[in-house]
């Protein structure tokens, strides 16, 4: 990105600063751990405006367009995925549903305290028998006065048990599909709301990934960021949280090619540098297409987007191919690597594994593919078997 803007150019120097001094050095260490950024560097990324440049700057965000903010989360994700999700979850992820679909007293109310790191926000989506089919979801909320009631079980959330908050995607009534599906926020220490144990995942380290299961947890109504029937629009944030994941690909493959080709130049066999080697070449030469091509779809979609939301076609086929690349260049680093590729010293088996957890996470490679032939032809395809009569 040689056009950046100044500021762009200067937030992109000062997260790779931090990421390079404060958690670069840690990566290994809260992979192997699986231990959960600390909420001091949560509060310091607040500190210095990077953790929600998207969000309205009445609210404490930096009210820049999201181009702004993945630029922020590569740098940060090429240190370490765990410092870079505070990010993504602010700027790409829940909160922007908030920020999107709130009221203006949800958004006065909620934000503030996510762009400065006292709390970071979750979404909860999946369930047992809801994953790819989300609105296959039975998770339900009653309401009961100035309450909704929630009962349910969500499985595959990132951050659960420890956010402080949740944005749960429930079903209201009785209606099925889309129409009866919303979004309620929910306090972690809510009376009924329990977790089950930490998932032990292949890759995803420090996030975290855990069961959630609501008995009868009552949030105030004025918690319903989406109310029932709101969730055909919610595609508008999906496109937005897709481009946040496709960057978190991004950083893999960048992070894998910066890794070889410093490795190439390094090891030498036969009595030459490999780099020297055609084979060598042709692999190093693969990783450098596949991750410049990540980078300008990313890139298209997310100035497309402005302040706003990406084309959701743009943002499909961003995540599909970034999704995919991530994978690829990965296991070409490996390769290239040899044996130490294989070593947890090298990092290189890290980054091949948390690229399998991005094409996994919100919407995999095979359903961006149907929705991009849905947009395509302006056409919706509905993958369920028709009823019988």
């Amino acid at each position: 990105m040689s056009d950046l803007t100044t500021e762009q150019r200067e937030l992109k120097e000062l997260a790779a600063r931090l990421g390079a001094e404060l958690y670069a050095p840690r990566a290994r260490e809260w992979d192997a751990g699986r231990t959960h950024l600390p909420d001091e560097e949560r509060r310091r990324l607040g500190e210095l405006g990077l953790l929600a440049l998207t969000l309205p700057e009445e609210h404490g965000g930096g009210g820049r367009p999201l181009i702004d903010a993945l630029i922020v989360l590569e740098e940060l994700a090429k240190a370490s995925p765990v410092a870079a999700w505070p990010v993504f979850e602010a700027s790409t992820g829940p909160a922007r549903v908030i920020d999107l679909f709130g009221s203006d007293e949800q958004r006065k109310r909620i934000l503030p305290a996510v762009a400065s790191g006292a709390t970071t926000i979750a979404v909860s989506i999946s369930e047992p028998d809801a994953g790819s089919a989300a609105t296959d979801a039975t998770t339900s909320a009653r309401v009961e006065g100035d309450e909704v009631v929630l009962n349910g079980t969500k499985r595959w959330c990132s951050g659960a048990g420890f956010s402080e908050k949740y944005l749960i995607y429930v079903r209201f009534g009785r209606t099925p599909g889309a129409k009866g599906m919303g979004a309620v926020l929910v306090d972690k220490d809510s009376p009924g709301l329990t977790f089950g144990p930490q998932e032990s995942l292949m890759g995803f380290r420090g996030i975290g990934s855990a069961d959630m299961f609501l008995t009868d947890v009552r949030v105030p109504i004025e918690d319903v960021i989406v109310p029932e029937g709101g969730f055909g629009k919610l595609f508008t944030a999906f496109s937005i949280e897709r481009l946040g994941n496709a960057t978190m690909s991004l950083a893999v493959g960048q992070t894998a090619l910066d890794r070889t080709a410093r490795y190439v130049r390094e090891r030498h066999q036969f009595g030459r540098e490999i780099s020297e080697f055609q084979m060598v070449q042709s692999g190093l030469a693969e990783m450098v297409v596949q991750v410049d091509a990540a980078r300008l779809l990313i890139r298209r979609a997310a100035e497309e987007a402005g302040t706003g939301h990406p084309d959701p076609l743009s943002a499909s086929v961003a995540k599909c191919f970034a999704n995919e690349m991530a994978k690829r260049v990965s296991d070409l680093a490996m390769q290239l690597h040899g044996g130490y590729g294989y070593s947890e010293e090298y990092e290189i088996e890290r980054l091949h594994r948390d690229a399998h957890g991005w094409a996994l996470a919100g919407g995999t490679p095979a359903m961006q593919r149907i929705r991009i032939a849905s947009e395509y032809l302006g056409r919706r395809f509905d993958q369920r078997p028709p009823r019988s009569a």
